[in-house]
């Protein structure tokens, strides 16, 4: 066999993905054994690995080596996020990777030992097909007839496998050769974009009334926010600042709506839907087609603030393009500040504008409490312990996964340092603000992207938010308004009736009712406000990228069965919340 080196390497490859073929096998057989999908598993598995040694056996160096490229980055891709987050990659996550394409430095720098596993068995693939074929296998009888077969049938294999996956939605491929499965994927979504309308997107054509907004329309979008975890929603949550003992001492209205439902429990299609607004039946259209945020506050005489501190050197994310950008007057990110000082320098940006009597849009992406969280907070903000290691993720906003391999006393840990970074950058935030800021008659939301999970109730995982197989709380956030004195009656009124009963599709609507667009022309577009008596289904959306035929999947949160902080997780419980303010 003169091709023996070709086969071993790819024979190699398949057997490094060893460890997701037995994950989809465990999933096959508990809790009962599934005969008829082993079946089709071991079939689709075999029919794969065929596709590749056909592609490998091409003669044509000009068809085989792109191939084997495509291939090689395919099984890249989809090992490099299967072996960072712990979970099979679908058609969501595919998606999700792509439009995160920004962040790609980011995931090397902090994945790099997973993405160097990965690279190594890609590289394997990429030598198997890529390296010309020996001749003296075809003409060997029957196993010449294989090579002929393995050749004639090795594209359409990966055609069919993305007709299939197709007809699943994106489903489908757990488990199967990496290669295969993302070069199925990558030829859906080609086709996707390719069939997807791009056309321009609409303008603002509702009218505003009267003179416009007087003063400040802030949004603040904190990052991975659990909403259980703050103290004005649990007993045992974390000093917030937005309490009765906090900063604003009851010189700052705050209406606390309590519990909302994120759009989606992934930072991208939350941020994208937060700026273009739409319901539950119409996003994909809203987010594709209508007007931005940015745009209806131009149209209403505001000026228009980014603050992001998640980001570095003018880099877009969630979705944010050319477009988008030509809309925002003032754009900041914070390049010179560490990870750990970029909530306190947003505070003081924020003030700046609340102070200079102009009245703006500002929408505030935070760092928040994303992962990593050892080192988003100062030392002496170090009040829950015992915590995780530090040290290690001093300057990483986001990405990557300190604490994260599971384990009842690893999440303990987890949790503490979780706690103290809402210490310090939720609590210490809003205690920064106030203090610096004259919120006079503005009006401030305060929500996150989504929640958190952190496996209070046991459960095994190593993930915290955007699973394919979601925990409720990691669509929980906070949801609060400060400011507004003039409405403050109003607020109260609206914030008694909607406590734990709201969702994220209420802020659009109430933020473009803030710049004065009337409810009849905003609700047939964009659904009831916070101020709307109409009822929320308390759900968030777990397949938000619906295509392919799909819709979107919708989680409802039943509110009894959020997990609270346990108290347990740290040595000494203070008694008071001012005994944990930061200082």
């Amino acid at each position: 066999m003169k091709n023996r080196a070709k086969y071993l390497l790819i024979g190699g490859s398949l057997l490094l993905g060893g460890g997701e073929i037995a994950r989809r096998l465990v999933m096959l057989a508990t809790p009962e054994i599934q005969p008829v999908g082993l079946i089709a598993f071991g079939g689709l598995f075999v029919l794969c690995a065929i596709s590749l040694v056909g592609i490998a056996l091409f003669r044509n160096g000009w068809l085989r080596w792109p191939l084997a490229l495509l291939l090689a980055a395919a099984s890249l891709l989809v090992d490099g996020y299967q072996w960072a987050v712990g979970d099979f990659m679908s058609y969501e996550s595919f998606i999700t990777m792509i439009q995160s394409a920004g962040d790609i430095g980011s995931a090397v720098e902090q994945q790099g030992g997973n993405l160097l596993l990965a690279a190594g068995k890609a590289m394997l693939l990429l030598l198997g097909v890529g390296l010309k074929p020996q001749g003296g296998d075809e003409g060997q009888g029957a196993r010449g007839i294989a090579v002929g077969a393995a050749r004639i049938v090795a594209l359409p294999i990966l055609a069919g496998l993305s007709v299939l996956l197709f007809f699943r939605g994106g489903e489908g491929a757990n488990g199967l050769p990496s290669a295969d499965s993302g070069a199925s994927l990558a030829m859906l979504y080609a086709y996707d974009e390719a069939t997807t309308d791009h056309g321009p997107r609409q303008p603002v054509k509702m009218t505003p009334q009267g003179p416009g907004p007087a003063s400040d329309i802030v949004l603040i979008i904190d990052e991975s926010i659990a909403g259980a975890y703050l103290d004005i929603n649990s007993e045992d949550g974390v000093y917030s600042g937005l309490g009765a003992g906090g900063a604003g001492g009851g010189n700052v209205p705050i209406h606390n709506f309590g519990l909302a439902t994120a759009i989606n429990h992934c930072s991208v299609g939350s941020n994208v839907a937060l700026r273009f607004g739409g319901t539950r039946d119409n996003y994909r259209t809203t987010v594709r087609a209508q007007p931005s945020i940015w745009a209806y506050a131009r149209a209403a005489g505001l000026g228009t603030v980014y603050i992001d501190a998640q980001r570095t050197d003018g880099s877009y994310q969630n979705r944010m393009d050319d477009e988008e950008r030509a809309l925002i007057d003032d754009w900041h990110q914070f390049d010179a500040v560490p990870v750990v000082d970029r909530d306190h320098a947003v505070a003081d940006r924020l003030a700046a504008y609340l102070n200079d009597g102009q009245p703006q849009l500002i929408l505030v992406n935070k760092v928040g409490g994303h992962f990593p969280v050892s080192d988003k907070f100062p030392l002496s903000q170090a009040r829950y312990r015992p915590m995780l290691e530090r040290g290690h993720y001093p300057d990483v906003s986001d990405m990557a996964g300190d604490g994260l391999g599971g384990g009842a006393d690893n999440w303990r840990r987890y949790r503490n340092s979780y706690r103290n970074t809402l210490l310090w950058n939720v609590g210490g935030f809003f205690d920064r603000l106030f203090a610096a800021a004259r919120i006079g008659d503005a009006t401030i939301v305060y929500t996150a992207d989504h929640g958190q999970s952190f496996h209070e109730r046991g459960d095994g995982g190593a993930a915290t938010h955007c699973t394919p197989d979601p925990q409720i709380e990691e669509g929980v956030v906070p949801l609060v308004i400060i400011g507004d004195p003039a409405g403050e009656a109003r607020w109260a009124q609206a914030a008694q009736a909607g406590r734990d009963r709201l969702s994220h599709y209420r802020i659009f609507p109430t933020l473009l009712g803030l710049m004065g667009y009337p409810p009849q022309q905003v609700e047939p577009l964009y659904g009831p406000d916070l101020f709307s008596a109409q009822a929320d289904p308390f759900t968030f959306n777990v397949r938000f990228n619906a295509r392919l035929g799909s819709e979107p999947v919708w989680l409802h949160v039943p509110l009894q069965g959020i997990a609270r902080p346990p108290r347990s997780d740290y040595r000494q419980p203070v008694a008071a919340a001012a005994a944990l303010r930061p200082k």
